[in-house]
């Protein structure tokens, strides 16, 4: 763990979890952290604090306009653990209505309708805690970037034309939760730049493959971030981190896209190889990513499981130049 006034000859843990913690109605996962007595709840806070991380990226935490759940979790956390005085979060994808049919079945105004797949506006989103200020001027949030904008977007069709249909694909956005760029003030040191993201699960659709192209491409936007095809990337001190529900060689998926990322050179891979989740039926898999860039130094790096909290570990790296 690291002293409270870290500095720049010491590293920065930097770490991605994704917690599980989505509800299935807003407000209930608030209620349960202020509660205290929801066994989930209490092994997240328990892992979370263990490990300590100055800057940590979540998934699966539900989204509220207030962002009461997410400073709920923040003042538990600081009980035993790190002060996470800066938080951030940007209403996602998921649960976003749009009032027509997005998958397919001839029905709308379901979860699987919206943006991305969420039972209720902002489940299971993306948020950023960290103990080092974040510069919300920086943020550039990619989550509206239509899917048909992407270069080289691998649209899904069916026999008929567009899947589902080509009012849908005027519409639908790449993010299944959200594609954020954001930087975070250092003390004594340039900024780094948090990449981020919470691709959509590449199963569950039909032979037209929508998740598992979608799940390419959001992987995929990074590969063109990085190219330079969108704003200005940083060239350096940054870490493209998230669940990209991809493994890069088990299970479904077009594993390119993650093979693609791991094989940049502009990012490190410190944790190659090792599994960060665990499913039914599937066993061990990785489809958690903490890729620093190449320029950083990393001192250490691990994955923190506890099976009360998650099937997914935490993931972390100690970052030093």
């Amino acid at each position: 763990m690291l002293a409270a006034g870290a500095s720049q000859a010491e590293p920065i843990r930097v770490a991605t979890y994704n917690t599980e913690l989505s509800q299935p109605g807003p407000g209930l996962l608030l209620r349960d952290i202020i509660r205290a007595d929801n066994p989930q709840v209490a092994a997240v806070i328990q892992t979370i604090s263990a490990v300590a991380p100055d800057i940590l990226v979540l998934q699966g935490i539900d989204y509220d306009l207030q962002g009461s759940a997410l400073a709920a979790l923040a003042k538990a956390i600081g009980q035993d653990g790190p002060d996470y005085r800066y938080r951030f979060a940007l209403p996602p994808n998921a649960g976003r209505q749009t009032g027509i049919d997005m998958d397919g079945d001839g029905r709308a105004g379901h979860a699987r309708d919206g943006q991305g797949y969420g039972r209720f506006l902002g489940d299971g989103a993306l948020a950023v805690l960290s103990r080092f200020p974040i510069l919300p001027n920086g943020v550039q949030d990619y989550s509206a970037l239509l899917w048909r904008d992407l270069p080289g977007a691998l649209l899904p069709r069916s026999p008929h034309g567009s899947f589902p249909s080509a009012e849908a694909q005027e519409i639908q956005r790449l993010s299944s939760h959200g594609h954020w760029v954001v930087p975070i003030d250092l003390p004594d040191a340039p900024p780094l730049t948090l990449m981020t993201f919470y691709a959509t699960p590449p199963v569950f659709d039909g032979p037209e493959d929508r998740n598992g192209k979608r799940n390419h491409d959001e992987i995929m936007f990074w590969d063109h971030y990085l190219a330079g095809r969108f704003d200005t990337p940083p060239d350096d001190r940054f870490v493209l981190l998230g669940n990209a529900n991809l493994d890069p060689d088990k299970g479904e998926g077009r594993k390119s896209a993650i093979t693609t990322l791991l094989h940049h050179p502009m990012l490190q891979d410190p944790l190659q190889g090792q599994p960060t989740v665990t499913f039914d039926g599937l066993g061990d898999m990785r489809t958690d990513y903490l890729l620093p860039s190449s320029d950083w130094r990393v001192v250490a790096s691990g994955v923190a499981r506890n099976a009360s909290a998650s099937r997914h570990g935490l993931i972390w790296a100690d970052l030093d130049r």
